[in-house]
């Protein structure tokens, strides 16, 4: 198992590392060239160039059945769950094949009230110290159970 990580805006890539460490877990963060690489023999930094999506086509063209992805994206967290992979996001909580369909098409939705309305906007609530360990405690657990 690998952990492929969305690095440029991920905010648990210290946690990513610590959990990977512990567990002896190789890990690969995608980014643009916003992070700089850990000394970490088990991380390695993968740099794509810059432009839409193009993070999210190098994850989703590298992950392999039993992998673990840690992203926010939805369309990337799809085509993870597609090729076998498992999807964790920063607040801890775990898309997979039973319920990637809903939380695709409610991301759909959202994005078309947003577009209808032009008032509608705001992201949701902040990023939270309990999200942290949230995160912490699911990639954990996730990572003991794919040993």
């Amino acid at each position: 198992m690998t952990i492929w990580v969305d690095a440029d805006a991920c905010p648990v890539r210290a946690e990513v590392e610590k959990v990977a460490t512990r567990l002896q877990r190789p890990v690969i963060m995608v980014t643009n060239g916003g992070i700089r690489a850990p000394q970490n023999p088990l991380v390695t930094v993968r740099y794509v160039a810059d432009g839409p999506d193009v993070a999210d086509m190098a994850i989703a063209e590298g992950v392999v059945e039993g992998d673990v992805v840690v992203t926010n994206d939805i369309p990337l967290a799809a085509k993870v769950v597609e090729a076998g992979g498992l999807v964790i996001r920063p607040d801890g909580s775990t898309l997979d094949q039973r319920n990637i369909g809903e939380v695709l098409a409610m991301r759909d939705l959202m994005q078309d009230l947003r577009s209808a309305d032009p008032f509608r906007q705001g992201g949701g609530r902040p990023f939270s110290a309990a999200d942290r360990s949230r995160f912490l405690e699911a990639l954990d657990r996730l990572a003991r159970r794919r040993r």
